[in-house]
Parts: C-alpha cells; sequence; structure tokens
C-alpha cells in the first residue's frame, strides 16, 4: 500500500506545495506585520549573535598587542543581553500571532463544517472531521509563524555569516560550502518523508478520533454487550497506526537533526586541519582561524532553523491537506437571517401549503432510488399521516422538505414555490422538525427548548411546557430549566427527550410542522395529550405525521401510503381500509382497526 501511494504523492507534490503556500499566506495575510515585528526583532538577536566572532576576533587581536580588553568585553555584554531581550519579545510576539493563526482557522472551519451539506457528511466519519479542527490546527502554530521567521532569519544569518566567512577567508569558505554540500544533499531526500510520515499519522489520529467517537455514541450498548474489550483494542490499533507514523516521522526527523550536526562538525576538522596548516604557513593570523571557527559553530543555529522550518512546513503542509480537504466538501450557502414575524403572524402563522410533482431521488449515481416519481398534495393546514413499509421512503419525504438532500428528480413546491428557490434559512425558519430519535444536546434544559426558537420568552416556555406535559418534570428537577441534561439528554427517559423535541419545536411556531414518529416511546397517557396537541396545532399549521398508531392516524386529514418509493394510495383512513390492500393489511398487522371491525 505505502508503494503504490509513493509515486502519486511524489507526483503531486508541485500542486500540493502551490496550494499549501498559498493556504499559509492566507492564514497569515491578516497578521503579516506582527510576524513582520516578530522578524525584525528575531533578525536584531540574530544580528547580535553574528557579531560576536568578529568582536572575538578583534579581543585576540587587542591581546596579541598588549592593549585594553575593558571596552570590548562591556560592548560584548551589551550586545549579549541586548539580543536576548529582543529575541524573547520577538518570540512572545511570534506565539501570541500563532495561536491567533489557530484560532482563525478553527473558526473558519468549524463554520464550514456545520454548513456541510449532509450528503458530504454522510462520506467522512465525525471523528475525523473533530481531528481537523483539533489535532491538525495545532501543527498550524508551527508553520504559520514560527517556521516562516526561522527559514527568514536562517536564511539571512546563513548568507551573513557566509560573507563575512569569505572576507576572512574564501579557501576555508570553500572547504566549509563542499562539505555542507555533501551531507546537505542527504538531508533534501529526507525531508519529503517526515511530510509523507505526518499526513498518515494524522489521518490516523482522525481514526481514532472516529472509532472512540463510536464508541461513546453507542457507550450503553457497548456496555451491554460486553464489547469494552473488542471497542478498546479497535481504538488502540488507530492509537498504534498512529504511533508508527508518528515514529516513522521522528526517524526522519532524527536523521535531519543529525545530517546538520555532521555537517558542522565534518567541516569543523575539515576547517582545523586546512586553517592550522593555513596558519603554520603565515597566510592568515590565528584570530582569523578562531573567529572563522566560532562563525562555524554559528553557522549550526541558522541551519538548524532552516531544517527546523523545512520540518515544520512537511507537518504543517500535511495538516493544511486535511484541513483544505474539508473545504472541498460540498456545503451550504452561509445563513442568512429570515425576515422577522410581526405579532401578528407569530401568534397565528399562516399555514404553508406543500406539493410533490415527480420527485425521484437517490442518495448517489449508481445507488438505487428511494423515492420514484412520488407525486401528493397538501393545500395547508390539518394533518397529513405517511404510511407504508419499513424503507418505503417515508422518512425521507422530510429530509428533502427540509433540503438536508437534494432531489434528482422533479420538484417540490412550498407555497407554490420550487423549495430551490427559497433561501435555505427562510424556508427552515418556517419548518419544525421532530426527528425520528429525537436528539437533545448536552446543556440545560432552557438552552434545548429555545435551540430553535432564541427568542422565545418565559411565558411562551411556560405555555408549551404546559401542552406538552412537561411543566411537572420541571417541577421535579433540582434546577428548573436550567438543570443539565447530559450527554445526549442521558438524564431524561426516551418520552421525556420525546416531549423535548416536540416542545422545541412548537416554540419555533412553524408554519410547517414535521413529526417522524414522534411519539413512539411515549405512554398511553402522554400519547393521548401530546395527540391533542397535534390535533390542536393542525388547525393552524401545516402537520406531517409518519406514525403506525391507530390514534395517529385515524385523527388524519388525510394518508399518504408509500411502498417502495412511491405513493400507492392517498385518502382518508376509513377509505383507504376499504380500497387499498395493503394499507388494509398495514392496519389489521398494527392494530391500527378500530374495534369490531374485521381485518383483511
Amino acid at each position: 500500500m505505502n508503494t503504490a501511494s509513493a509515486p502519486e504523492a511524489t507526483g503531486a507534490d508541485a500542486p500540493r506545495t502551490r496550494e499549501t503556500l498559498k493556504a499559509l499566506y492566507g492564514y497569515v495575510r491578516p497578521h503579516r506585520w506582527t510576524v513582520v515585528l516578530g522578524l525584525l526583532l528575531a533578525l536584531v538577536g540574530t544580528a547580535g549573535g553574528l557579531l560576536q566572532p568578529l568582536a572575538t576576533k578583534a579581543l585576540v587581536d587587542r591581546l596579541s598587542s598588549g592593549g585594553t580588553l575593558a571596552d570590548i568585553l562591556l560592548a560584548l555584554t551589551l550586545l549579549v543581553l541586548f539580543g536576548t531581550v529582543a529575541e524573547a519579545f520577538g518570540a512572545y510576539v511570534l506565539e501570541r500571532t500563532a495561536e491567533s493563526v489557530v484560532l482563525a482557522a478553527r473558526r473558519s472551519l468549524i463554520g464550514r463544517l456545520l454548513r456541510l451539506r449532509l450528503s458530504a457528511v454522510d462520506r467522512v466519519q465525525p471523528g475525523d472531521l473533530m481531528s481537523r479542527v483539533t489535532s491538525d490546527t495545532t501543527l498550524l502554530r508551527a508553520v504559520s509563524t514560527q517556521a516562516v521567521v526561522n527559514a527568514a532569519t536562517g536564511v539571512l544569518a546563513l548568507v551573513a555569516a557566509l560573507v563575512v566567512m569569505a572576507v576572512l577567508d574564501a579557501v576555508l569558505l570553500g572547504v566549509t560550502l563542499l562539505v555542507v554540500a555533501v551531507v546537505g544533499t542527504g538531508a533534501a531526500l529526507v525531508m519529503p518523508r517526515i511530510g509523507h510520515a505526518a499526513e498518515r499519522s494524522q489521518a490516523a489520529v482522525g481514526e481514532m478520533s472516529t472509532d472512540l467517537e463510536r464508541a461513546l455514541g453507542a457507550f450503553r450498548t457497548v456496555k451491554a454487550s460486553g464489547a469494552e474489550e473488542r471497542e478498546t483494542a479497535r481504538v488502540e490499533a488507530s492509537a498504534r497506526r498512529a504511533w508508527r507514523h508518528g515514529v516513522r516521522g521522528a526517524k526522519w526527523e532524527a536523521l535531519l537533526g543529525t545530517a546538520d550536526n555532521l555537517a558542522v562538525q565534518l567541516a569543523f576538522l575539515a576547517v582545523l586541519a586546512v586553517g592550522g596548516a593555513r596558519v603554520a604557513s603565515g597566510d592568515i593570523p590565528v584570530s582569523t582561524l578562531i573567529a572563522f571557527l566560532l562563525y562555524l559553530f554559528y553557522l549550526m543555529e541558522p541551519v538548524y532553523k532552516l531544517v527546523e522550518a523545512a520540518s515544520a512546513y512537511q507537518e504543517g503542509s500535511a495538516a493544511i491537506s486535511r484541513i483544505k480537504e474539508v473545504d472541498r466538501l460540498a456545503a451550504e450557502p452561509p445563513a442568512t437571517n429570515p425576515p422577522e414575524r410581526t405579532a401578528a403572524t407569530a401568534a397565528v402563522p399562516r399555514p404553508a401549503s406543500l406539493c410533490f410533482e415527480n420527485v425521484s431521488f437517490r442518495y448517489g449515481p449508481g445507488l438505487p432510488y428511494i423515492h420514484r416519481q412520488v407525486d401528493f398534495e397538501v393545500p395547508g393546514a390539518g394533518m397529513t399521516a405517511f404510511v407504508g413499509p419499513s424503507g418505503a421512503g417515508k422518512s425521507t419525504v422530510f429530509s428533502l422538505i427540509e433540503r438536508f438532500y437534494e432531489t434528482t428528480g422533479g420538484r417540490i413546491l412550498v407555497d407554490g414555490e420550487d423549495i430551490r428557490r427559497w433561501p435555505l434559512s427562510e424556508l427552515r425558519s418556517a419548518i419544525g422538525y421532530v426527528e425520528q430519535d429525537a436528539p437533545v444536546l448536552a446543556g440545560t434544559l432552557r438552552e434545548n427548548l429555545v435551540f430553535s426558537a432564541p427568542g422565545a420568552t418565559d411565558d411562551d416556555i411556560r405555555a408549551v411546557l404546559a401542552r406538552t406535559r412537561l411543566d411537572a418534570l420541571v417541577e421535579r428537577l433540582p434546577h428548573g430549566l436550567d438543570t443539565l441534561v447530559g450527554h445526549r439528554g442521558s438524564k431524561l427517559s426516551g418520552g421525556e427527550r420525546q416531549r423535548v423535541a416536540i416542545a422545541r419545536a412548537l416554540l419555533r411556531r412553524p408554519r410547517l410542522l414535521l413529526l417522524d414518529e414522534a411519539t413512539s416511546q411515549l405512554d398511553a397517557v402522554n400519547e393521548s395529550a401530546l395527540r391533542d396537541v397535534i390535533v390542536e396545532t393542525a388547525r393552524e399549521t401545516t402537520v406531517l405525521v409518519v406514525a403506525h398508531r391507530l390514534s395517529t392516524v385515524t385523527d388524519a386529514d388525510r394518508i399518504v401510503v408509500m411502498d417502495a418509493g412511491r405513493v400507492r394510495a392517498t385518502g382518508t383512513h376509513e377509505e383507504l381500509v376499504a380500497e387499498d390492500e395493503l394499507y388494509a393489511e398495514l392496519a389489521a398487522t398494527q392494530l391500527l382497526l378500530p374495534a369490531g371491525r374485521p381485518g383483511r
């Protein structure tokens, strides 16, 4: 597998480098003047280090001539102190800027993730997406500022040092460059391997997050199944893959660092040998050899900075590549504020009409159709129930209305207008939606209730609590509406979660209310109460229900029978029992027939 991926990675290096540099500039651009300040401060520190060998040469020459050393030592001390302070302040400026870059990247990525289309999210594991927000963006910290400054100061310091070394003795400089060139060629071959290892390591971290999210998302099932060890092994396998690729990257980084030290050490030995001979022959004074050797060791810092910048770039390139993959996923347009409702329309919303015209849908090319030429019409207000065997496409009707997915063919009209022409935020602001599993978010009960209607008043909340029979629950809770409900509402029962979801939808005061088996976990008493609420709501709102209970179906103004992605029949309960064989069979099987009525 590694062998096959290597050519692909090599062939994509050039465009990937351009994309990485473009993305990197985009992250740094808002902070470019701060980075310039950090660079200048770093250069001040670098300049101090660059002058020290020359000062040492002057000191040795002064010793040879018998002069005083006080002024030179004072100048050296001040130079060191000034350079240290400048470098320290520059490091703080750069670290602060790096944190700002990471924050901006995370904000952008989070905003993008939450606007992704469901079809895109279906293809990517949530844990992997989360790792891009956490671990991948963390790698931007080093590459966005420190690597840029290290590269700039490293190059300038290296060039300046080489110029001074050339002035001191060109022969010794030639010996130095020959040794560095030989070792540097090997180092250049190592650097791309660091990037490939970092990318694979980050991908494995994403897999680990996915596996962990999978286990925690079904924590009770894992425990009830005695699957702790198996799930632990699964997550550990991903962790080991991340470790393996991380160790591989560390190996190449160690080789790169060793090459840096080896180049300087070999150059030192070569310069010591050749320089000693030149001092002995009288071609250069001993102070020049000392200064040259000091510059040789001084070269270690800029070379190290360049190596560090190259390593950080390779790791950052892998992170940027994974972050940019999210930008290529299909996303919905940014939300706009829906038009404000007046007091009158907020109190009694105008019910929406709905029409499916020859609608077809499938999740992707080559996949089977979920809907095939679905046609039905809901004129507005009242309750419409959808029934049919499992997999008939009932819940998909709601997903298409919400535009979680786009139709493959045909069109859907709300108020006589194609929903693709509606601004997405305006369309969804008119809809209340209760999903099959009635999700409740971690946080307080109040936060969950006003999640879809942040402007709801306390009076609105009290009214909807009474309608959904949640007022008694609130009285029992230790902190009332401000009680934490736990991860995914774990501190509430299934029926309580469903009532919270229904209350949340009702607080939105929608024109179109979608209930996907919203009362399946309620007991008979609460189901009866909620049924009355739904019937009452249907007088002023268009209500669509997916349900199997007699009470819900017989209360409906119209029933749409679906089978194998098609609308098989439409009518009232009595009409369909008499006219449609499938509906009659479903009614009999699921006890939907009134008592005393013969089944079929």
